[in-house]
C-alpha cells in the first residue's frame, strides 16, 4: 500500500509575485475588471452615505421639526439605497464574469502547455497532483475571484469611510470604538491562527483518506483475493477517525469567530449607547449622530469578521494559482531539428538534410538505427544505460530481453526522444537524431505497450488515434491485420461501439488488439512493442501471431518481451543487465553460448 501522500502547501511561497501575475489575466477582459471593481466602490461608498443621512433624516423632525427638511433627506436615502442595490447586483454580476473568464483562460493555458510538455515532467510528477491542480486549484481560484477580490474592496472602503464619518460625528465615540476593536482584531489573530492550522490539517487528512479510497477501490480484485477486507475495513476506518478529530477542531475554530464576533459587536453597541446616551445629555451630540454613529458601529465590525473569514480561502486559492504557475513555467519540449520528413508517395518518403549553402540532400527513410556508445541516466551521476553499442537494419527485429530495470524500455524512450542521451550517438538512417525535427521521428513510429490506453469513444476513433487522416477502410484493414476484426464485428455496434475511459467494457486481451491495430493504422517505419503480448492469454496471442508477423514485415522492429518464446525468430538478441549489454546474438548463438540467455531458457534463472 501507498504510504500517506505528500501535503499539498496551502499557503503561497511568493504572494506578491502570485498576486502580480493573477491580475495579469485581467488585462484580456479590462471592462469586466475596472467596471467591476468601480460598481463595489460606488456600492461600499453610498452604504456608507446612507448610514450617514440616519443623522439629518432623524434631526430635521427631533431637532429642527422641518416636513420639507425630512422628506429631502428621505429621497436621498431612497436613492443611494438604488445606488446600493444596482452597485452591489452589476459589481457581483462583473467579478462573477470576471472570474469565470479568467478561469477558463487559465485552464486553456494549462492544458495546452501540459501537451507541450515532455515525458520527463509526467514522469517525476505525480498524475494525482496534476489532476488536483487541474480541479481542486483552479476551482478555488475560481471561488476566491468571485468573492475575495469585492470583498477586500468592500471592507477597506467600508472600513475607511465608517472611520472618517465616525470621526466627524464624534472623536470621543470614536476612540471607545478603536479601543473595541483592538479587542477584536486580538481574537481574530488567536482564533485566526488556530483555525488555519486545524484547516490544515483537515485537508491533509482528507487527502490521504481520499487517496486511501481510491486505492482501494481500484484494487478490490487483491483485495477480495487476499481476503484484505477486514484490514481495510480498520486502516479505513483510522484515517476517517483522524479526518473526523481534524475537521472537529478545525470546525469548531471556524465557526467560532462569528459567535465571538458577534458578541464583542453587542459589548460595543452596548458601550456606545452609553456613552452617547450621556453626551446627548450633555447636548455635546445630537440624537440624529448618535443614531448614524450606532449605525456605524454595527457595520464597521462585519467587512472586518467577513474578510478575516475569507482568509483561509485567500492563502489556499493564492497556493493554488502558485501551483498552477509553477506548472505553467516548466520548460516546453522543443522540436527542434533541421532535419525535416517529406512525405512523397511517388518516389519513396525522405529526409530533407540541410547541407549549408541552401543545399540539402535527400536520405531515403529506411528506419536504420545505430547505438554508438550510448550513456544515459534519469538522475544526474546515475546512470541507466552504460556504454550501449547497437544497430538494427531496415525490416530487422531486435529484441531486448533482461531483468526489470536493466534499461530495456530506456532504449525506446531515447529511440523516441523522449529523453536526450548524455553521451554517445543515436543515428537513424545515418542522421544523428538530435538534428531530426521531434514531430517528424515519431510520425516514423508506432508503439504498443503492455498497459493499453483506450481513449472514451468509438472502437473506430481509437483506432484511428493511430492516423487520424484514416478513412474507414483503413481502420478495418489495420484492425484484420492485428486480428480483431473477428471481435470488433461481434461488439454491439460493430466499429461504432462506444468505449468507456480506458476500455473497461473490453477484456485485456481485445484491448491489447486494439491497441496493435492503432499501430498498424499508423503504418510506421519503425515499430517498438514493449511487453505488447504480456497481458494476453495463450490463446489471444497465437490469434495476433500472424498479424503481428505481417505488422512487423519490412519494419524495424524492436521487442520487449518476458515471454522468451515471442523472441526467438528475431534477427538479433540483447540481453541487458544494469544498464549493459551482456550478450548478443540471435536465438542459436545465444544458446551455444550457455550463457544468461541460455540459463533463462533452461529455466535455470527466471525473469524478475
Amino acid at each position: 500500500m501507498n504510504g500517506k501522500p505528500k501535503h499539498r502547501n496551502l499557503r503561497p511561497r511568493d504572494v506578491k509575485g502570485t498576486l502580480i501575475r493573477l491580475f495579469g489575466y485581467f488585462r484580456f477582459n479590462k471592462a469586466l475588471f475596472f467596471g467591476g471593481i468601480l460598481l463595489v466602490i460606488v456600492s461600499s461608498f453610498a452604504q456608507v452615505s446612507a448610514n450617514a443621512m440616519l443623522s439629518p433624516i432623524i434631526d430635521s423632525l427631533v431637532v429642527h421639526d422641518d416636513m420639507n427638511m425630512f422628506i429631502k433627506n428621505l429621497i436621498i436615502m431612497v436613492v443611494l439605497v438604488i445606488v446600493i442595490s444596482i452597485g452591489q447586483y452589476l459589481g457581483s454580476l462583473f467579478m462573477a464574469k470576471l472570474a469565470q473568464n479568467t478561469v477558463h483562460r487559465i485552464r486553456e493555458d494549462l492544458f495546452s502547455h501540459m501537451e507541450k510538455l515532455p515525458i520527463s515532467f509526467f514522469d517525476s510528477h505525480a498524475h494525482g497532483d496534476l489532476m488536483s491542480t487541474f480541479t481542486n486549484d483552479v476551482d478555488m481560484l475560481s471561488q476566491c475571484l468571485e468573492q475575495s477580490i469585492s470583498q477586500f474592496i468592500i471592507s477597506v472602503v467600508s472600513v475607511v469611510g465608517t472611520f472618517i464619518m465616525m470621526i466627524v460625528l464624534s472623536p470621543i465615540l470614536t476612540l471607545v470604538v478603536v479601543a473595541m476593536l483592538v479587542v477584536m482584531f486580538f481574537s481574530i489573530g488567536y482564533v485566526g491562527k488556530r483555525s488555519a492550522r486545524y484547516f490544515r490539517n483537515q485537508q491533509a487528512a482528507l487527502a490521504d483518506m481520499n487517496g486511501y479510497i481510491e486505492e482501494m477501490m481500484s484494487g478490490q480484485k487483491v483485495v477480495k483475493v487476499f481476503n484484505y477486507e477486514e484490514r481495510a475495513i480498520k486502516s479505513f476506518n483510522r484515517r476517517n477517525e483522524e479526518l473526523r478529530k481534524a475537521s472537529t477542531k478545525a470546525s469548531t475554530y471556524g465557526v467560532m469567530l462569528m459567535p465571538i464576533m458577534g458578541n464583542l459587536s453587542y459589548v460595543l453597541y452596548a458601550l456606545v449607547s452609553m456613552f452617547g446616551a450621556f453626551l446627548v445629555m450633555k447636548n455635546s451630540i445630537t440624537v440624529g449622530n448618535i443614531a448614524s454613529f450606532l449605525q456605524y458601529t454595527r457595520t464597521i465590525s462585519r467587512p472586518i469578521t467577513q474578510f478575516s473569514n475569507q482568509m483561509n480561502i485567500l492563502f489556499a486559492a493564492l497556493a493554488g494559482a502558485e501551483r498552477i504557475f509553477n506548472v505553467l513555467d516548466e520548460d516546453v519540449e522543443e522540436y527542434e531539428g533541421d532535419v525535416r520528413l517529406v512525405r512523397d508517395e511517388k518516389n519513396g518518403d525522405y529526409w530533407k538534410v540541410p547541407k549549408g549553402n541552401g543545399e540539402y540532400e535527400k536520405v531515403p527513410l529506411r528506419g536504420y538505427i545505430t547505438f554508438e556508445n550510448v550513456n544515459f541516466g534519469y538522475v544526474e551521476n546515475q546512470k541507466v544505460l552504460k556504454n550501449i553499442s547497437l544497430y538494427a537494419k531496415p525490416g530487422q527485429k531486435i529484441a531486448l530481453v533482461g531483468s526489470t530495470g536493466a534499461g530495456k524500455t530506456t532504449i525506446t524512450n531515447l529511440i523516441n526522444r523522449f529523453y536526450e542521451i548524455n553521451e554517445g550517438t543515436i543515428l537513424y538512417d545515418g542522421i544523428d537524431i538530435r538534428r531530426i525535427n521531434k514531430l517528424d521521428l515519431r510520425s516514423t513510429m508506432s508503439m504498443v505497450l503492455q498497459d493499453v490506453h483506450l481513449f472514451e469513444g468509438t472502437v473506430a476513433d481509437n483506432i484511428r488515434y493511430g492516423r487520424l487522416d484514416a478513412t474507414d477502410e483503413e481502420v478495418m484493414e489495420a484492425a484484420k491485420l492485428a486480428n480483431a476484426h473477428y471481435f470488433i464485428k461481434n461488439l454491439p455496434d460493430g466499429y461504432n461501439t462506444y468505449l468507456t475511459a480506458d476500455g473497461g467494457n473490453l477484456s485485456q486481451g481485445e484491448r491489447q488488439l486494439l491497441s496493435i491495430a492503432r499501430a498498424a493504422v499508423a503504418n510506421p517505419t519503425i515499430l517498438i512493442l514493449d511487453e505488447a503480448t504480456s497481458s494476453i492469454d495463450t490463446r489471444t496471442e497465437k490469434l495476433i501471431a500472424e498479424g503481428m508477423d505481417k505488422l512487423m514485415e519490412g519494419r524495424t522492429t524492436f521487442v520487449i518481451a518476458h515471454r522468451l518464446s515471442t523472441v526467438r525468430d528475431s534477427n538479433a538478441i540483447m540481453v541487458l543487465e544494469h544498464g549493459e549489454i551482456i550478450e548478443r546474438g540471435d536465438h542459436d548463438e545465444l544458446m551455444r553460448q550457455k550463457g544468461r540467455y541460455y540459463d533463462l531458457n533452461m529455466g535455470k534463472i527466471e525473469l524478475e
